[in-house]
This record gives structure tokens, sequence and C-alpha cells, in this order.
């Protein structure tokens, strides 16, 4: 394991109080303590045959989210999840998107976006879809997206907790910065940029629900996920070449700050990390990009400040015994705010 370390306080403290035991055992921590994990898998069958199912069962969390699982139920690696209850809103999508939260105990509620999802406990053979217990009202503009399996929500039964798991829209460049031969994709007049910028207009509405409807029913809010937008300059390796990339646009990083204040939402990461560069959470598997540490910091823990203050470290785990997961990584933090 090669993680970028906090420098937060309390950082060398927790790290010391983990004792990793190996695969299949789990990590002991004090009472109190909740690490929650959050990783764009890209993928759940390359990222286990790389090695998620020994990262899991050896980093000792208690929740980890997980987006782009692109795998349809018969074909999970059930196996990667070891002694952890799943809860997948796989969508409709054929191998894209897909959104997972991973708990020690079985969730106290489940919701989604008025789709099906996978609930499944430690042993348990069953692979079926059913609808969520709780179906979630939705916020004006986000009913078109409600079954690409990009949200879920559980609320922990081990602490006053919502965790949830997003994955929002890659989008693309507005039609004026589209330049024919200087473009990966085949120009679309802007159509994907205008799509994701719908779904963050729409998504906002309802994160600001949902975070309402936690704190009223006495729970803090933590949101996690692949954004696929990079805040400030500081989460851009090479931001200067970048200012009319796609994901850090002005009008993107102007979103995510409209989502944070000190009373609603805090960045967990950039809290423990305040002056550092990145620590990214992304890297091109092209070129050089991952071994010059060129990467961009788009995956987040957004929560509300009451749990955002207990955050006692923000790890970025670049890789697994050597490998990368993914072309993302996780970003693991420690909260003081368990049971």
């Amino acid at each position: 394991m090669s993680p970028t370390r906090a420098h937060g306080r309390g950082a060398d403290q927790m790290s010391a109080r983990h004792t990793c035991h190996g695969s299949g055992e789990h990590t002991t921590y004090p009472r109190g303590v909740l690490r929650i994990a959050s990783v764009n898998v890209n993928g759940i069958r390359a990222a286990h045959r790389r090695g998620f199912g020994d990262w899991l069962a050896t980093r000792g969390c208690d929740v980890v989210t997980l987006q782009e699982v692109r795998a349809p139920l018969d074909k999970l690696p059930m196996d990667a999840f070891g002694d952890y209850h799943v809860v997948y809103e796989p969508g409709q999508l054929a191998g894209r998107n897909g959104v997972a939260v991973l708990t020690r105990e079985q969730p106290a509620a489940v919701r989604t976006w008025d789709a099906d999802v996978l609930v499944r406990g430690p042993g348990e053979d069953h692979l079926h879809t059913e609808p969520a217990p709780d179906r979630v009202s939705l916020a004006r503009g986000l009913a078109r997206h409600a079954h690409e399996g990009r949200y879920v929500e559980v609320d922990l039964a081990e602490a006053p907790l919502t965790v949830a798991s997003l994955y929002l829209p890659k989008g693309g460049l507005p039609a004026h910065l589209q330049k024919p031969g200087r473009m990966r994709e085949a120009p679309d007049g802007g159509a994907r940029y205008e799509r994701k910028m719908r779904f963050m207009a729409a998504f906002a509405r309802q994160l600001t629900r949902t975070r309402r409807a936690a704190l009223a029913a006495g729970r803090e809010l933590l949101l996690t996920g692949d954004l696929n937008v990079a805040h400030t300059e500081q989460d851009v390796a090479r931001w200067r070449s970048s200012r009319q990339a796609e994901g850090f646009l002005p009008e993107e990083r102007e979103w995510v700050g409209s989502l944070l204040s000190p009373r609603t939402l805090v960045d967990v990461v950039r809290s423990v990390h305040p002056d550092a560069d990145g620590p990214y959470t992304w890297w091109s598997w092209l070129g050089q990009a991952y071994a010059r540490d060129a990467g961009w910091r788009i995956d987040y823990h957004l929560a509300t400040p009451r749990l955002a203050r207990t955050a006692e470290s923000a790890e970025v785990d670049r890789e697994h015994r050597g490998v990368r997961l993914s072309d993302h990584a996780p970003v693991v933090v420690d909260y003081a705010f368990g049971a």
C-alpha cells in the first residue's frame, strides 16, 4: 500500500491504532471510529483482478462506497465483497455506471432514485434486484436519470449517519470550445456538456433536500463519490493548461463551490489537507501521468459540518501491493463518529 498520508490532526495517532491482520480478518479500531472509503472502481471485475478484494479485506473499512461498478448482477464477483453487506444499484445502461455501498452491519434503511437495488448480506446467494425500501422524492430534472445507476444512499445501523454514493456524468465541452481534430470524441455540439450542467443543477436541489431530511431525522450526511469536477487549482496538477478542459471549466468549479459552506457541506479531504496539491485521486492510464503524479482530485467526501469536524485522517491509496486498482484511487477517511 502506498497511500498519500494525512498531515491533519491525529493522523499519526490514528494510523498507529489501526492494525491490519491480513486477508480475511478485520482491522481492529477504537470504539467510536468509522473508517469510510470511496472508490471509482471503473469496472469491479477488472478492479477485483487487480486486487480489490484483497484491499477490501485488509484495509479495515467500516463503509466503502463504489462508483462505476459496471457489472450486471450475474457478472458481479461476489467473492470481492467478503463479509460486507452489499447495496448495489446497477442501473439500466449495459456496462456503464452502477453505484454501491458496502457496510459491516446491515443498513437501517436504503434509498434510491426510484430504481431497483440488490440488497445482499454476507453469505447470501440471492442475486436479484427489488424496489428499494424507501424511494426518494426527486427534485425537478432528476427523473430522467433515475435508472442510470448514479446514486444510492443508506442509513447506517451503528451510527446516526446517512452515507451516499454518487457518480456524476463526465460531460463534455460546450460547443464553442469544441475543436474538431483536437478532441478524443467526435464533436456533439455541446450535448454532453448541457446534459451534465442540467444534472448538476437538479442534483444540487436534491442534495439540499437530502441534507435537510437527514438532519431532521437526527443524522449527519456524507456524500461520497466521483463528481467528475476538480474544484480548485490545487486539485489539478497541470491546472494552467486545463482551464478549458471538461471537469475544470469555471462553471463546473463554481457549482462545486456552491455546495460547500461552513453551514452546509464541507470538503473533508481539503479540510485535512488545506495547503496540499491534491491529494490527487485520478490519473490517466496514458503516458507518464501516474508516474509524474500529474493527476486530478475529482473524488470527494462532502460531509455535514459536525461530521467533518471529526475527521482525523484522510488518505488516498494510490496502489495496493504495488498495483493500481483503477484509474481512480480509494479515498479513505477516519471519522471519530462511531457508536
